[in-house]
């Protein structure tokens, strides 16, 4: 239980280093085109919409962890919808994920040898966004297992727990039973104590009676 615990929260933390910079980079390219008056690209609108969710989704069950272990299924559940999520937006942002962002030129002049390397900024920042996103999707993956070990340990832990208030409460039962049936028999025998006195005292009055006549 411990262990798999342990191992859920470092593997949301590593989701959060993770997933702000994809936010980051896909942020302004959403705030360059609202900038211009235009319409998103679905391929960076989607993986920015998924990476937002997902974001604020690591951090409140970084925060809530505790709770968050109770409700160990429905973090699973979600970690996979968050899951598919990645996916889509990976899917949408192939194209620019893999394309070559970077020029290479060298030739010779009269001065002698020149080379130069032209990098596309926005290419570039979109390619980085669709290798972390792949990144991000084998983390949440890794979480979502994590999740059901936790509520399977979680659960088997109530059990164990239950099972000793059970045992507890049979014992003490058991004992109130038997400290009854003790105050029963020393009653028992108490009543009984008079009733053979009585009954000495009643003897030795007949053979006194028998003496005098």
């Amino acid at each position: 239980m411990v262990l798999s615990g342990a191992l859920f929260l470092a593997w949301r933390i590593f989701e959060i280093i993770l997933t702000i910079p994809i936010m980051a980079l896909l942020a302004y390219f959403v705030h360059q085109y609202v900038h211009n008056n235009l319409l998103t690209p679905d391929y960076i609108l989607v993986l920015f919409i998924v990476s937002v969710i997902a974001l604020a989704w690591a951090i409140f069950t970084t925060v809530d962890y505790l709770r968050a272990r109770h409700d160990a299924l429905f973090v699973a559940f979600f970690d996979l919808a968050i899951l598919g999520g990645l996916i889509a937006g990976v899917y949408f942002l192939r194209k620019q994920g893999t394309a070559n962002c970077t020029n290479a030129d060298a030739g010779r002049t009269n001065g002698g040898v020149y080379f130069s390397i032209n990098t596309n900024k926005s290419c570039a920042m979109l390619k980085a966004a669709f290798a972390l996103a792949i990144i991000d999707i084998l983390a949440f993956f890794t979480t979502f297992l994590l999740a059901l070990l936790v509520h399977r340990n979680h659960k088997n832990d109530d059990k164990v727990v239950v099972k000793r208030e059970y045992r507890a409460s049979g014992h003490h039962s058991r004992h109130r039973s038997q400290s009854r049936s003790r105050d029963v028999r020393s009653s028992r025998d108490y009543g009984n104590a008079p009733r053979a006195g009585s009954q000495r005292r009643s003897h030795r009055s007949s053979s006194r009676r028998q003496y005098y006549v």
